[in-house]
């Protein structure tokens, strides 16, 4: 009986913080930010197409790769938004 009890405390309390987290994200905007991602911590598709879904970037800080961050936070991280990310991607390309 003490066992179903602390479960469910348990349950109840990691229940309720993700319900705040969520909510609280909710109400804050995001934004993404290329190249601040560590390898296999990117947020989803990267520039150049070569994968479509989160986690499967293979190099640190790749300029390809983005990460949603909190509004205003992406050149405080040593970020880029996605035009300068394009532009600096499509000139290493072109250096190749």
């Amino acid at each position: 009986m003490k066992t179903n009890l602390a479960i469910a405390a348990a349950l109840a309390t990691v229940m309720t913080t993700g319900i705040i987290d969520t909510a609280e994200a909710a109400g804050k905007k995001k934004e993404k930010c290329y190249g601040i991602s560590a390898a296999g911590q990117n947020d989803c598709a990267n520039l150049s197409g070569t994968h479509s879904c989160a986690g499967q970037s293979t190099l640190d800080n790749d300029i390809g790769e983005w990460r949603l961050v909190p509004g205003g936070t992406c050149k405080e991280l040593g970020g880029f938004d996605r035009k300068e990310a394009k532009k600096m991607f499509k000139e290493m390309k072109d250096k190749k």
